[in-house]
């Protein structure tokens, strides 16, 4: 699998960096941001170091099914019943500060509201 010595994902995902993991599969493991928008902020990342969606391919599709499909199961199992957000920041100017794939994905009760 690849993987990039200096992501703090990769280093995650390797055990090398502590995490509150939710899930862990395959090709993917999710675990609680350290710095939440939201009651209920997760990420989901894939094992494999990619660098942003400008990077998938059509090789990634299954994988990319594979973080969509498992949000809901998530937020289901940590309590969030009254809706989520799901977001995936791409380069500089979309937002990304860690430059690996990685969905967030927040839920509770509102206000926390920030972009």
């Amino acid at each position: 699998m690849h993987a990039d010595p200096d992501c703090i994902f990769c280093k995650i995902v390797a055990g090398q960096v502590p995490a509150r993991k939710v899930h862990e599969c395959d090709d993917l493991v999710a675990f609680h941001d350290i710095a939440p928008w939201a009651p209920v902020h997760i990420l989901i990342v894939p094992k494999k170091h990619i660098v942003s969606m400008a990077q998938v391919g059509v090789d990634h599709q299954a994988m990319l099914g594979r973080m969509m499909m498992l949000a809901p199961k998530l937020m289901h199992d940590l309590g969030v019943t009254g809706g989520f957000r799901q977001v995936i920041n791409t380069g500089v100017d979309g937002g990304q500060e860690v430059n690996h794939l990685h969905m967030h994905v927040m839920g509770g009760p509102r206000p926390w509201r920030k972009g």
